[in-house]
């Protein structure tokens, strides 16, 4: 099944006889909370699920977004009325970002069946509503581990022996800036993917052909070579490892990511640019 949706069939679908869980994860890094926009209006149906609190856990240790408890990510998803089998759309404001992590923690949990809404809500043409939505309970169980995941040693070892990317911004990698964490620069023999080359400029995913050429000439695609993605803090790797589903690669993403990696002092620290 694709990861994504577009807008029309979205549209068709919820009118059929199987219509979708449909969540709204609105969030922008450092903007303001998502609720409000949620409430203003929203796509008919819509649940607003937030990714602060309810897509990740207490920022510690773990880096700043670790991975909720999957107990209370499934009460969560339980009382949006996510169920074990029935179809699930994420949308958020256009970034694909917040859309992506839902989608991953949910295809992580073990749910059969989520896409994206590809451009968010800018793709949508329809009308939008304040009403607020109380859906009946789902029955939703997560079982952890559907996806592959990385730990702080296993993504230094996945730089060393197969493909680790990068998906933040190319000066964050080479650590020109830094605006969040401790440190600049990157996982050292990591490789620069920005997230932000994998859409166009209306926030929709390119073709899966485009996508393909792309990750290939990272030395994405080769036969028995494992790939795995981290950025900040584990939101938009999210958004790369559905792109890299969209090509057709499965990668493991380092949920921690630069946020976690970073904190600690003893982990080596790498600058400038991409190598390759």
């Amino acid at each position: 099944m694709k990861p994504i949706i577009t807008a029309s069939e979205y549209a068709s679908e919820s009118a059929g006889p199987r219509p979708p869980v449909l969540l709204d994860v609105r969030w922008q890094l450092g903007g303001p909370h998502g609720r409000p926009a949620y409430e203003a209006g929203h796509l008919p149906g819509a649940v607003f699920v937030d990714l602060d609190t309810e897509l990740a856990g207490p920022a510690g240790s773990g880096g700043r977004h670790p991975l909720p408890d999957p107990e209370d990510f499934g009460a969560v998803m339980r009382r949006a009325g996510v169920g074990q089998s029935t179809p699930v759309v994420v949308y958020d404001g256009g970034q694909g970002w917040a859309a992506a992590r839902a989608w991953w923690l949910l295809r992580w949990t073990g749910h059969p069946d989520v896409r994206v809404l590809d451009g968010g809500l800018a793709a949508w043409t329809g009308g939008l509503t304040t009403e607020i939505p109380d859906p009946d309970e789902g029955d939703f169980r997560p079982e952890p581990g559907a996806l592959p995941t990385l730990d702080a040693d296993g993504a230094a070892a996945l730089a060393r022996s197969g493909l680790l990317l990068d998906a933040r911004a190319a000066e964050r990698y080479r650590g020109d800036v830094e605006p969040i964490d401790r440190v600049g620069g990157h996982i050292p023999g990591a490789v620069s993917a920005p997230t932000t080359s994998n859409v166009a400029e209306d926030g929709r995913y390119l073709p899966a052909e485009r996508l393909a050429e792309q990750f290939a000439a990272l030395g994405a695609g080769k036969t028995g070579e494992s790939v795995g993605v981290y950025c900040g803090s584990g939101v938009s790797g999210a958004h790369e490892v559905l792109a890299l589903e969209i090509a057709g690669i499965r990668a493991a993403l380092y949920p921690g990511s630069w946020s976690e990696w970073s904190a600690d002092p003893a982990r080596p620290v790498a600058t400038g640019p991409d190598p390759r």
